[in-house]
């Protein structure tokens, strides 16, 4: 099975308004991003998210609440017909607490790609940052970084 994994805040939703983004009312989906997604699963890849969630360590918002968004986003994908297979979420924070499981560090992709088979030599991580490069290297899978809270179709354009 092959896969692409989705950075959360910045690729998938704008976060330039609400840097901790947990309720749906700020959630906005980036240009382009429904029909990339619509594009990748016609492709046959298997749809995920991995997000460094360090506002639950913070006290900022709760796991329930990030639990709440997640099922609420994933509902209005699935009205797309988009379907996420799976979502990996890491709640620290390096100034709280150590961790594996925080991009850089690849503990959520490897769980995943282990968990679902993935083919890691047909699979993506997308991302907007340095962490999310370095996790997907680390975990034996390419990585595209792409800019924050834009369109990127046309950094993608070569896996469709």
């Amino acid at each position: 099975m092959k896969a692409i994994f989705f950075d959360r805040d910045g690729v998938i939703n704008d976060n330039s308004q609400h840097y901790y983004t947990h309720k749906i009312e700020q959630w906005t989906f980036n240009p382009g991003i429904i029909e990339l997604m619509s594009g990748l699963l016609n492709k046959g890849y298997k749809l995920f998210i991995v997000t460094n969630q360090g506002g639950v360590a913070r006290g900022k918002y709760s796991k329930s609440d990030i639990v709440q968004l997640h099922l609420q986003v994933c509902n209005a994908l699935k009205e797309k017909g988009i379907i996420i297979t799976d979502i990996a979420v890491c709640p620290h924070h390096p100034l709280i607490e150590n961790c594996l499981c925080r991009k850089p560090q690849p503990l959520m992709l490897e769980k995943l790609i282990a968990r679902y088979h993935i083919d890691k030599a047909q699979s993506y991580m997308i991302g907007d940052s340095k962490s999310d490069g370095e996790a997907a290297t680390q975990a034996g899978i390419k990585s595209i970084i792409v800019p924050k809270n834009k369109d990127v179709r046309q950094q993608i354009n070569h896996i469709l």
